[in-house]
């Protein structure tokens, strides 16, 4: 269920949209965070082009998600307050998309999966009840189907490669694929949204977002990892030590001189 530290301002409703408004905008936030990481990094430079245009797609959807949130609570918060002035606990993300980047086939294995869950969550949360989720979502999708490519025609490069990325790309997946299963947690979720058609279930996208990924996996001459699930409890604001990290160095600007323009 949604927090009640995040929507204290807000009621009924208005607060469990807020809450489901933040979660999504969370992942997007964090994962657009990890990805910028790879800039001036990445293995190519058209990569370092690429990654920095998906990390800003993601900022995208994080903006309008968080301009939404924030325009629902009394008093009204902005995206600003909502990125740089919470501290970890009051994040919602799930810890897929806050741990460290690792090698390159890592990243790649997270975004393929984070981007598989996107776009399945997009496209039916474009039907939303609610028209403003509806048209974010809208919007978002076409993005992260690009993302969803993008992961794909890597994984399959690396995984159909030499002896040496195989064995990276499959590491990368064995490491990713345990933190995926809180993506289709429907727990957090507030049951009036779902009866409402306000929100996905996620739990519904769980078959149809894996499916996808396990045919790219094959294709890619890699394995399904078969690992049991990690314990993850992003949704309750409960994260790992990595996002601590992230968070630092993201709002260390913004909280060293809050209320600054330029």
């Amino acid at each position: 269920m949604t927090s009640t530290s995040e929507t204290a301002n807000s009621s009924g409703a208005g607060a469990a949209v807020v809450g489901y408004a933040l979660a999504l905008g969370d992942d997007a936030l964090i994962a657009s965070h990890r990805l910028t990481e790879w800039v001036a990094r990445a293995p190519q430079l058209e990569e370092d082009v690429a990654l920095g245009n998906i990390a800003l797609d993601l900022l995208g959807q994080a903006r309008l998600l968080y301009q939404y949130a924030g325009s629902l609570e009394h008093p009204s918060r902005t995206e600003d307050d909502l990125a740089y002035f919470r501290d970890e606990r009051a994040f919602r993300n799930v810890a897929l998309v806050e741990r460290p980047n690792g090698d390159f086939a890592v990243t790649m294995a997270r975004l393929l999966l984070f981007s598989a869950y996107q776009c399945e969550l997009y496209g039916r949360l474009a039907g939303s009840a609610d028209e403003t989720l509806a048209a974010i979502a809208a919007k978002a999708v076409k993005e992260v189907d690009y993302h969803r490519d993008h992961a794909r025609q890597w994984v399959l490069r690396l995984g159909d490669g030499t002896s040496e990325s195989h064995s990276r790309m499959q590491a990368g997946l064995d490491a990713e694929w345990p933190w995926a299963a809180e993506l289709f947690d429907n727990g957090w979720v507030d049951q009036t949204l779902l009866g409402g058609g306000d929100a996905v279930d996620p739990a519904s996208l769980e078959e149809p977002a894996l499916a996808w990924v396990e045919a790219v996996v094959s294709e890619a001459t890699l394995t399904v990892p078969t690992s049991p699930s990690a314990v993850a409890a992003g949704r309750d604001g409960r994260h790992t030590e990595a996002l601590g990290y992230l968070l630092a160095e993201m709002q260390h600007l913004a909280r060293s001189h809050p209320g600054a323009g330029w």
